[in-house]
């Protein structure tokens, strides 16, 4: 598809042309021309928005989207175009489907799902037969599929010995583990923060203590077997210090964080709405202050949406029996730009392709495109007719957003 984007702000520092305005010639897929400003031509769409900005193809760690079994709740072709018009050129999918991901069929078959899609799906391949945490899956056989990191979804692995074998195992084939950090004793039946807008409320706490002890134990795992591990969306100011610790050790330990996490704290239960029970549980202002210190520090890696549609049937309903998760693709980017500036929103964006081996490309003539454009200056409320996704479980409607993505070019095609 050619196109001709018309006087936008290059937002990539690794390109000759970073926060400059520039006119932007795509022919097939390629970069043909950059340049201040380039003459119409026939044959070529133009692409002209107010405030419009370009930087190198955002990527999600952490998107669930049901398929196969749960497509009543998203399937991958939709999920996918909810992606585009957000903003994202890539996603990881999350193995929490059913059957779970966990050998390399699976894979094939959302890689087949997800065809010639303008985002990209790589899959994460489930660390454990059925998720259940008792026996590693088909790691190197998924690998050779396709899967980019292996994990299970919002599950803890109780058994630390399994873990220690999977952080040995995959060093053969440089493999990435993702451990989801979160003691169950420790959690019990808890369904929020534990703190005190958990006991004006009434409902039961989850401490910080829980993720905390499972930071600390597969940190110390890693530093026993070596090898790469990935902690995903945490969520308190102890995690961050613990992470910082051991990167400063020379640990080979990645780590994001979750929009809401940064966005939004337990404050926001008073009304009892279930949208807002998210795993880990929104915790307190103390924990959103550190945690954005951490991604402005360098010790949080990158940011995702963890994106979990729900189905109405299991979200709407009394708040203890409603199940975890918010959809967040949307709302991803406007909800970013209310709390850092927008170079460390594009960096953290697109961190996270680094850290699972993904190509990037950066902005230059003779480069394949791969660009996501946005608006920095948008003021805007998120409301229903915003939300793209077959499920409606998020917890930003009403929230103000500052900045929004108006598509991606990829795959050589224009989603806009």
């Amino acid at each position: 598809m050619n196109v001709i984007i018309r006087q936008a702000k290059i937002v990539d520092p690794k390109s000759t042309f970073h926060n400059q305005v520039v006119d932007v010639k795509i022919k097939n897929g390629v970069f043909e021309k950059i340049a201040p400003t380039l003459p119409k031509e026939d044959g070529y769409e133009e692409v002209t928005f107010s405030n419009l900005h370009l930087s190198q193809g955002w990527f999600d760690s952490s998107v669930s989207l049901g398929e196969p079994g749960y497509e009543d709740r998203e399937t991958i072709v939709n999920g996918l175009q909810v992606a585009a018009k957000s903003g994202f050129t890539a996603i990881a999918l999350q193995p929490n489907s059913y059957p779970v991901i966990d050998n390399q069929s699976h894979v094939h078959f959302v890689q087949q799902k997800a065809g010639n899609s303008a985002t990209q799906l790589y899959p994460i391949g489930a660390l454990t037969k059925n998720s259940e945490g008792t026996d590693l899956a088909e790691l190197f056989d998924m690998k050779n599929a396709g899967a980019i990191a292996f994990g299970d979804y919002n599950k803890s692995l109780s058994n630390a010995n399994l873990l220690k074998i999977g952080l040995q195992y995959v060093q053969d084939f440089d493999g990435l583990v993702i451990a989801f950090c979160q003691d169950e004793k420790i959690k019990g039946n808890g369904v929020v923060n534990e703190g005190i807008v958990s006991t004006r409320l009434g409902l039961k706490g989850i401490p910080n203590l829980a993720e905390e002890l499972i930071v600390a134990r597969n940190l110390f795992l890693l530093e026993y077997t070596g090898g790469k591990l990935h902690i995903p969306t945490i969520s308190t100011a102890k995690s961050v210090q613990l992470i910082r610790e051991a990167k400063a050790k020379g640990l080979n330990v990645t780590c994001s964080v979750a929009v809401h996490h940064l966005t939004l704290t337990d404050e926001k239960l008073d009304t009892f709405d279930s949208r807002y029970k998210i795993l880990p549980p929104l915790r307190t202002n103390t924990d959103c202050k550190a945690l954005l210190d951490g991604v402005l520090d360098g010790t949080i890696d990158c940011i995702t949406s963890d994106h979990n549609p729900i189905d109405i049937e299991h979200k709407k309903m009394e708040f203890d029996l409603a199940k975890y998760g918010t959809v967040g693709l949307e709302s991803a980017f406007g909800a970013l730009g209310t709390v850092l500036p927008t170079k460390i929103i594009i960096e953290k964006l697109t961190a996270g392709r680094s850290i699972f081996n993904i190509n990037s490309s950066e902005i230059k003539e003779g480069n394949t495109v791969d660009i996501s454009l946005f608006s920095t200056e948008n003021e805007w409320e998120f409301t229903k007719e915003f939300l793209l996704s077959k499920s409606k479980n998020s917890a930003f409607l009403g929230f103000k957003m500052k900045g929004k993505a108006l598509g991606i070019y990829n795959n050589n095609q224009l989603v806009l």
